[in-house]
């Protein structure tokens, strides 16, 4: 097969999943010679299936010979098919008008043509999705979902030197800010070529629903504010989740907390996550039931998880947001030092809330998990974050996905558990090599714990990630889940009114 072999079978995937039409197909091939640079082309006398990876590897393949592609690297080769794939897809007035037309059938149908679009247009790359180790863990608390992220690209050597290099240009501020829709990306940002969003007109001012190009669960999406503002948790932060549910019931939406350590990785612009997905936190149950003076329409229960989840049901959106609202106010300025809770200390505020809305049937449901991030001498970067001796699996924040029950962990993990694997079937010093050295204590108390070989060995290091995991949850909680934890709990409760 040849380049014009790659052209037309990349117009013809674009028409056949509708990306594009027939009537199309002259003005994509034109617009894939552009990006290409090439200046003829010929329509091939035979037609030459192959899947989306290979036609773009093929074109990249070609454009890096010819000089066209600067370096042979993912982040170039990154930028250069999503330009490709850009030149297949409707503008985005025609998807929002799809979208809207299929809305007024069903929410559902809606969602299914977004989401088949973004995955269809490469937006989401699915063959690298696939990439992402995943298993469960059956815990005290319900069954965690466990993932190995392998999606994400890391940038490489020679885009990180060329990177420095580049002026910065401030455009756009940010990766969710509305103007990357169609963005030709850089160095510095991914392209977006391939990018659509769905304005949402909310009643506070409109926002853009867009998906994940790593999804962690299905049909990850993220929900953001089309100005550039900082993460805020407010009154309106629970008004406009409730109305996100209201407007697709069958979705989830959360949003990270508005501080650091326990907030999300980006804390410069308001944004919320949801999907179309069931977390364990989802499904556990109401350890305490409770209730709130002047709020007996709305029922409340202190959830059983190991962070600290108080949870609010009702058919009355409104009155589930004024109650978050007072207890957000409440929690802002809540101390107890016998808990050791403080709303500030040196001036630096400390206590926020990490809301998810769902819809019951007609209820609607919002959980409100309370966080606190005070540092101390023993735990220098969050007393309520992952304590050192579970740093060699997770460091990094304890955001919204990992504080509904999935553990997001980093690639390093995938070697090294098959390192630290063969360190303890062979005998080998696990303090010889820095990927099991990091584990070392881990992997001795694992030893003495089971008798491995080469069959069980993968499947018990799992499982005793997924244990890490769970006590990573419950370093998280602020209130734990203990007797005297329970009662300092309902001593905030008790709080608020």
């Amino acid at each position: 097969m040849n380049v014009n072999h790659m052209i037309a079978a990349l117009a013809d995937y674009g028409i056949e999943k509708g990306l594009c039409e027939t009537v199309d197909r002259g003005f994509v091939i034109n617009s894939l010679l552009a990006i290409l640079r090439l200046s003829a082309y010929e329509e091939p006398e035979s037609k030459e299936k192959a899947d989306l990876q290979t036609i773009l590897s093929f074109l990249c393949d070609d454009a890096y010979a010819r000089g066209v592609i600067e370096e042979n690297t993912v982040a170039y080769r990154d930028l250069f098919d999503t330009a490709l794939m850009g030149a297949l897809l409707p503008r985005p007035s025609s998807v929002n008008r799809r979208f809207f037309e299929l809305y007024k059938d069903s929410p559902r149908a809606a969602t299914d043509y977004f989401y088949a679009l973004c995955c269809d247009s490469d937006y989401i790359r699915t063959y690298r999705v696939a990439r992402d180790m995943k298993w469960t863990y059956d815990s005290p608390y319900g069954t965690l979902d466990i993932t190995i992220n392998l999606s994400k690209p890391e940038k490489d050597v020679k885009a990180i030197a060329a990177a420095k290099k580049m002026a910065q240009s401030g455009y756009p501020k940010c990766l969710l800010c509305h103007e990357n829709e169609g963005y030709a990306g850089s160095l510095r940002s991914p392209a977006r070529q391939n990018l659509r969003q769905i304005p949402l007109p909310f009643e506070n001012g409109t926002w853009y629903l867009q998906y994940s190009p790593y999804v962690y669960y299905n049909e990850h999406c993220i929900v953001l504010d089309a100005s550039h503002t900082p993460m805020k948790i407010t009154g309106d932060t629970f008004r406009r989740a409730l109305e996100f549910v209201s407007l697709l019931p069958h979705y989830f939406v959360g949003s990270n907390a508005d501080l650091p350590i326990v907030g999300g990785s980006i804390l410069t612009h308001d944004h919320m996550q949801g999907g179309h997905y069931t977390f364990a936190m989802e499904r556990a149950p109401i350890e305490k039931e409770i209730s709130f003076g002047g709020f007996e329409d709305v029922k409340a229960g202190i959830v059983r998880w190991p962070m600290s989840v108080i949870r609010l049901r009702g058919k009355d959106r409104e009155r589930l947001a004024s109650l978050a609202e007072k207890i957000l106010d409440a929690w802002r300025a809540y101390t107890d030092e016998e808990a050791f809770v403080f709303a500030e200390t040196d001036g630096e505020k400390h206590n926020t809330i990490t809301p998810i809305a769902r819809r019951r049937g007609d209820d609607f449901e919002l959980d409100l998990v309370l966080r606190n991030n005070i540092t101390t001498e023993e735990h220098p970067i969050g007393l309520y974050h992952p304590h050192a001796e579970r740093h060699h699996i997770k460091k990094e924040n304890i955001g919204l996905i990992e504080v509904m029950g999935l553990a997001v962990l980093p690639a390093r993990l995938k070697d090294e558990l098959k390192d630290v694997a063969e360190a303890l079937l062979t005998g080998k010093d696990l303090s010889e090599k820095e990927s099991t050295a990091l584990h070392a204590d881990w992997a001795l108390d694992i030893q003495g714990r089971y008798t491995l070989t080469e069959d069980n060995v993968m499947d018990i290091l799992k499982q005793e990630v997924g244990k890490v995991f769970a006590e990573v949850l419950e370093d998280a909680g602020v209130y734990k889940c203990t007797k005297e934890g329970r009662e300092a709990m309902l001593r905030f409760v008790r709080s608020v009114g």
